[in-house]
């Protein structure tokens, strides 16, 4: 039986001409190589789902913006149409009121045309008058001007040799309006040209035509 020596440890073959310490970088080698090439994979793993990330987050930033937007043009409809019935109520309302003092406006207009509206009734009519104006009140309707249907009312008819057309001859009452709007059209009477004053000059001028060409046709008039 061989004894083994203490004091000494087996060490592992080494090539000739080599010394032990190279065989321990030789085989540590190609572990370090596979620790060296993981890393690379895992960035670009990383900067992948940073990538779809990203997209999901641009993905529903348009999908906010574009709701924003909706919502901002649907507020923006609903200011004008709060906006609009606001204008539209007020107008109904003054109309309304106006229409009420339609006829006191009448009978301060009869005063004024007798000479009766005078002292302390003329300045409160004034001032009534002032103040129907400046909520928009304004009166039409004048003698001499053209009948037009849809502002004017004809209460009375009557036909005039020195009209051409259907012409307002006299005003029964003033009409009114708010802005474009006609609250109350102007009552008048209307007169017409006189009938058949245009139909004589045209028959005189006809008849004249053919006594001419009668005479042509004949040789001119006889001679004595």
């Amino acid at each position: 039986m061989t004894e083994e020596t203490p004091g000494f440890e087996e060490k592992p073959d080494v090539p000739s001409g080599a010394t032990p310490d190279d065989a321990e970088p030789q085989a540590a080698s190609p572990s370090s190589s596979g620790e060296g090439a993981a890393p690379a994979g895992d960035a670009s793993a990383q900067i992948a789902g940073l990538t779809a990330q990203l997209d999901q987050v641009r993905k529903a930033l348009e999908e906010r913006t574009a709701d924003l937007q909706r919502l901002q043009a649907e507020f923006q409809n609903y200011r004008r149409r709060v906006e609009r019935d606001r204008i539209a109520v007020k107008e109904i309302a003054v109309a309304s009121l106006l229409t009420e003092l339609m006829p006191t406006l009448d009978d301060i207009g009869r005063a004024r045309e007798h000479g009766e509206l005078v002292g302390g009734f003329k300045s409160v009519a004034e001032s009534l008058e002032t103040a129907a104006a400046k909520m928009g009140l304004q009166q039409f309707g004048k003698e001499g001007e053209p009948f037009d249907p849809t502002i004017h009312e004809a209460l009375m008819h009557s036909y005039a040799p020195d009209v051409t057309e259907t012409t307002c001859v006299a005003i029964l009452q003033p009409g009114y309006r708010i802005g474009e709007r006609t609250i109350r059209p102007a009552r008048v009477a209307v007169a017409e040209p006189q009938p058949g004053a245009a139909g004589t000059g045209k028959a005189e001028s006809s008849d004249a035509a053919e006594t001419a060409d009668d005479d042509k046709e004949s040789g001119g008039p006889d001679e004595g």
